[in-house]
C-alpha cells in the first residue's frame, strides 16, 4: 500500500511511526517545551534520528477544553518549523490543522500531509486539500474540542464512527481529493469517553472494511491514565501496549510521542507479522 507524500514513498502496509511536534504553549503534554523553532528543529532531528517516518506539526491545541488561535498566530507558530524540517530533515512533514490557511500555506512549504482532527469540516477545507494534493488525514470528532467531552454519547461507537468517516471519506472526494490519498482516523479521546475509546481499540481491524490506511493515536491520553491511574509523564507503558495493539490490528501510522521506545516496539509487531 504505497502513498506518495510529496514526493517520499512510503508502503503504509508496514508500520510507521509519527512523532508528536506541538508548537503550542498549552497542549497536554509538551506544551511550551517547543514552542520556539530552534527547539522544534531540535526535537525533529531527535525524532527523525530515532526512526520516526513522520513528524506533525501542530500550532493549535486540540486537548479538550483548549481555546481556539487565530489564523495569523497559527502561521506564525507553524510555518517557520515546516519551513525548516523542510529545509533540513527526511521525512513526511504532516501538519495537524484545520485551518485552510495553513493546509495551504504549509503544503507549499513542503508539507507531505494534512492531519486534520476536524475531517476537512471548515468552509473551503475540502477543496484546499484537494488543490495541494498531498494526503490527507480524516480523523472522527464528536463535537469541537473546548466541548467534545462534556458528554459523549453513542448507540454503536464503532458504527457511527464507520459512517462518519464514510460521509466526510465521499464530501473530500467530491471536492477532488484522490481515493489514494486518504488516510483515516478513529479519533480516540475526540468526543468518546474510556469505554468507547477501549470499544474502538478493540473492533479497530473492521475500519480496515474502509479501503483506506489507518492512523491512531493514543499516546499518553487520558484514557491510559484512567485505566492506569498514571499521570501523563507515567504513561509510557500503556502508550506502547495501545501502540502494540492498534499496529497488530492493522493501523499504519501510530502518531506518538515516544519516537525510540516505540520504533522497537513496532520492530516486534514487524517480526511476529512476519511469522504469521
Amino acid at each position: 500500500m504505497e502513498m506518495n507524500f510529496a514526493g517520499r514513498q512510503l508502503d503504509l502496509s508496514k508500520n510507521h511511526v509519527m512523532g508528536i511536534l506541538n508548537v503550542t504553549p498549552d497542549s497536554f503534554s509538551d506544551g511550551g517545551h517547543f514552542n520556539r523553532p530552534e527547539a522544534a528543529l531540535l526535537r525533529a532531528r531527535e525524532m527523525v534520528r530515532d526512526g520516526a517516518s513522520f513528524i506533525d506539526v501542530g500550532g493549535e491545541s486540540t486537548r479538550p477544553g483548549a481555546s481556539p488561535v487565530s489564523t495569523q498566530e497559527e502561521l506564525d507558530r507553524v510555518c517557520p518549523v515546516v519551513e525548516a524540517i523542510s529545509r533540513e530533515l527526511d521525512t513526511v512533514i504532516s501538519v495537524d490543522t484545520s485551518n485552510p490557511e495553513v493546509m495551504a500555506e504549509t503544503a507549499r512549504l513542503g508539507a507531505g500531509l494534512i492531519n486534520d482532527v476536524r475531517a476537512l469540516q471548515r468552509e473551503g477545507a475540502c477543496k484546499v486539500a484537494a488543490e495541494a494534493g498531498i494526503p490527507v488525514c480524516i480523523m472522527h470528532i464528536q463535537g469541537e474540542p473546548d466541548h467534545m467531552q462534556d458528554d459523549p454519547r453513542y448507540r454503536n461507537v464503532h458504527r457511527e464512527v464507520s459512517l462518519f468517516l464514510t460521509e466526510r471519506m465521499r464530501e473530500a472526494e467530491r471536492a477532488g481529493v484522490l481515493p489514494e490519498n486518504i488516510i483515516l482516523d478513529p479519533g480516540f479521546g475526540f468526543g468518546k469517553t474510556v469505554e468507547h475509546n477501549v470499544q474502538l481499540l478493540a473492533t479497530l481491524e473492521q475500519l480496515r472494511i474502509l479501503g483506506h490506511p489507518i492512523l491512531v493515536g493514543m499516546s499518553r491520553k487520558s484514557m491510559l491514565g484512567a485505566i492506569t491511574g498514571r499521570e501523563v509523564s507515567e504513561r509510557l507503558p500503556a502508550s506502547l501496549a495501545a501502540a502494540t495493539i492498534a499496529a497488530m490490528k492493522g493501523a499504519g501510522i501510530l502518531r506518538v510521542h515516544d519516537v525510540r521506545e516505540t520504533v522497537d516496539a513496532m520492530k516486534v509487531v514487524a517480526a511476529v507479522k512476519e511469522a504469521i
